[in-house]
């Protein structure tokens, strides 16, 4: 017969609990956030495990503090699933006295939870090493661009005093005008450049020169920015050489985070198939597969959207029935498949067929984009199990 074991995470120790078979305790304690009582709690479960059947342990938190003991625990070849934090807070006020929270309590229902619903639970399995460099530097990478309004004020009021015809050309929310504010700055050494360095600059890092774009693809108004008939006689603070050094290092960062997920993507076994899916850049890439990690964990693609918020929920009470928008789900995974959706448009047929479908059947610009990354949530779910690229299909025909 199963045993059943809740785990309570928390920062400095967390707190064990343990059922058997018919919810009677087998154990109840504090466990420290280090390996050796970990290791001596291990042993209680496994224990228990040769006493009286399968254990499985469900966790109330995924990565970061519980990182430690789930790891020990996968390793001693335990059965681990996740417990959501708020089922546990809802079951937990369902219960007599529910309102007074403690790590006893909660560890008792999480058992309780694991009992009652462990096949119905995701699993917590190890992730791949590739798996967790891609989420560090994508956790990196997100915490900089969360804050990337008050950087963009900040590198353009640092170029008005360096160069206030460049920074009427620039937007500093594309990597390539990023780019260029790597390399290039103070109106001196641009002029120094000149045309061709510019250019070779530009076509080193794969920027494709787009005529009719005026900046930053071409070289032209950079320089007829630069250059200026008449010779300013003050030196302007400004104008030294720490400034353009001080504008250089907000565009660096973002660029090297971006070259160091490129490289990690190149090993990993699924980032070239997830490409092929129109609107899914590197960026998109590898946060989604910072999300997801091994998208086996999902059972089908309409899971996958469930968990990344896009799925449509049933309400139904009585002679009441309708659907309606989740409000909860994955914000960071859902995010992904809106925005890979809204870049889609300009690249694929299929997917702009099925937007305009949508739009002609009275749909706003967000439910059309909303209903598209529904869709390819299905599409890139069987990209990646079928371990075949995109392949468009012909485009859906709108019928009068």
């Amino acid at each position: 017969m199963p045993v059943w074991a809740g785990l309570d995470i928390a920062k400095d120790f967390h707190w064990l609990a343990v059922l058997d078979e018919r919810g009677r305790p087998l154990f109840n304690g504090r466990v420290d956030n280090d390996p050796e009582n970990i290791e001596q709690a291990v042993g209680n479960l496994k224990a228990a495990e040769a006493e009286h059947g399968t254990v499985v342990v469900g966790l109330d938190v995924m990565g970061g503090i519980a990182g430690l003991v789930a790891a020990m625990l996968l390793d001693a070849g335990l059965r681990c699933v996740y417990v959501p934090g708020l089922a546990v807070n809802r079951a937990r006020r369902a219960t007599r006295g529910g309102e007074n929270k403690s790590a006893p309590r909660d560890a008792k229902v999480i058992a309780e939870q694991t009992m009652l619903r462990a096949g119905e639970l995701r699993p917590v399995e190890l992730p791949e090493e590739i798996h967790v460099e891609i989420r560090l530097v994508v956790g990196h990478r997100r915490s900089l661009t969360t804050d990337a309004t008050r950087r963009a004020a900040r590198m353009r009021d640092l170029l008005v005093g360096i160069h206030p015809g460049l920074e009427k050309l620039i937007d500093t929310g594309t990597k390539s005008s990023l780019l260029l504010l790597s390399r290039y700055v103070a109106p001196a050494e641009i002029r120094q450049a000149g045309t061709s360095r510019v250019s070779a600059f530009f076509q080193r890092n794969g920027v494709v020169p787009r005529p009719r774009t005026p900046w930053p693809t071409r070289p032209s108004p950079v320089l007829g920015a630069s250059a200026s008939p008449h010779r300013v006689s003050v030196a302007l603070p400004s104008s030294s050489a720490n400034w353009p050094r001080t504008c250089c290092g907000f565009a660096t960062v973002l660029a090297q985070l971006d070259a160091e997920l490129e490289v990690l993507l190149e090993q990993h076994p699924d980032a070239a198939l997830i490409c092929s899916l129109p609107g899914m850049g590197a960026t998109l890439t590898a946060e989604f597969i910072a999300q997801v990690g091994d998208i086996r964990r999902f059972p089908s693609g309409d899971a996958l959207a469930a968990a990344s918020g896009l799925a449509p929920v049933l309400a139904q009470s009585g002679r009441m029935r309708y659907s309606r928008g989740p409000s909860g789900g994955d914000e960071p995974l859902k995010r992904v498949f809106y925005q890979s959706s809204f870049c889609a448009l300009q690249r694929d047929p299929t997917s702009r067929a099925f937007y305009d479908r949508k739009r002609s059947e009275g749909k706003r610009h967000h439910q059309a984009l909303i209903a598209l990354a529904r869709r390819r949530v299905n599409v890139l779910y069987a990209i990646v199990r079928d371990r075949q690229p995109y392949r468009a299909g012909p485009p859906l025909r709108l019928v009068a």
